[in-house]
C-alpha cells in the first residue's frame, strides 16, 4: 500500500525544475497541504536556513520516510 503525502513528510523532487532553481533529488519538508496532490515544500541548507519554499505537485515529488515505520521492530525480530 503506497501512502499519500502529509503534513511534515520528508520529500525529494524527482526532477530538475529550473524555473524553480530545485534539481533533481534535493530534498524538502511538507510545511502545508494545500490540496490532495499539491504541497507547500521547504528546502532548508544543512545549517537550517531557508532557501526555498515552493508548491509542488505530489508528482513532482517522492516520499522519503514513513514516520518511523522503520524504525519499529517486526513480530519476527522481537
Amino acid at each position: 500500500m503506497v501512502r499519500s503525502i502529509q503534513l511534515l513528510d520528508t520529500v525529494a523532487v524527482i526532477k530538475d525544475i529550473p524555473e524553480l532553481g530545485l534539481a533533481a533529488g534535493e530534498v524538502g519538508a511538507v510545511v502545508e497541504v494545500l490540496s490532495k496532490d499539491a504541497f507547500e515544500v521547504e528546502f532548508s541548507d544543512t545549517s537550517g536556513q531557508c532557501y526555498g519554499l515552493h508548491a509542488l505537485r505530489a508528482d513532482q515529488l517522492m516520499l522519503l520516510h514513513m514516520r518511523g515505520s522503520a524504525l519499529r521492530l517486526r513480530p519476527e525480530a522481537a
